[in-house]
Parts: structure tokens; sequence; C-alpha cells
């Protein structure tokens, strides 16, 4: 199993980034998958998941500007970010929860990519 997540990068304030987590060793529609960031000195936060049945779920914080999608003949998952704000900084991770629909429960991911900076500034 291995995701690997790419797409970050620097962006001015209401501009837009996409990321990527393209993932191998399972299929998307049998499994939870989700994306998480951390900014520096704060804890991790859940951004958006994919349940198993295609349900898609996003905090509050980026509710109206982000959406996840997949694509299963890519084995890829996408986060559109719109609207991007100062406080999106953060290093973006992609996990999945296999055998398992998506949750925010960080600790029931067992596997996960290597982050991808994010960084909005002007």
């Amino acid at each position: 199993v291995q995701l690997q997540a790419s797409g970050g990068g620097l962006v001015q304030p209401g501009g837009s980034l996409r990321l990527s987590c393209a993932v191998s060793g399972f299929t998307l529609d049998d499994n939870g998958i989700a994306w998480f960031r951390q900014a520096p000195e704060k804890e991790p936060e859940g951004v958006s998941c994919v349940n198993t049945d295609g349900a898609t779920y996003y905090s509050d914080s980026v509710k109206g500007r982000f959406t996840i999608s997949r694509d299963n003949s890519k084995n890829t998952v996408y986060l559109q970010m719109n609207n991007l704000k100062p406080e999106d900084t953060a290093a973006y991770y992609c996990a999945a929860n296999i055998g398992y629909g998506a949750d925010w429960y960080r600790t029931d991911y067992a596997y996960w990519g290597q982050g991808t900076q994010v960084t909005v500034s002007s």
C-alpha cells in the first residue's frame, strides 16, 4: 500500500491549488480516503474525506471552498482548493483507512502519504 501526495506550492490569497494523492496496492472505492493538514505548532486537522460510497465530507473551515474527488481509473484522489486563505497554510497529507469507510479519526488511518506543503501568502 502506498500513497503519494503532490501539488502543493506557494499561492496568493484567493488563489487555487489542486492536490493529488496517487495510491497503489488497493482500490479507492473499497476504502475511505481523507486529507489532513498540520500547520506549525498546531494540532493536525481533518480537512476532507471521501467514503466508500462516494459520499464526501468537509470541515467547517474549508466547506464551500475545497472539493474532494476521486478517479478510480487513475487510482487518484484530488483536493481542489479554491479561495485559499493564509490560514490554509499547512502540510497536507492524504491517508487511507484500508477496509473501512472514511472518518475524522487520524488513528483509524494506517497508511499515509508524505506531506505536500501549501503556503498561502502575498
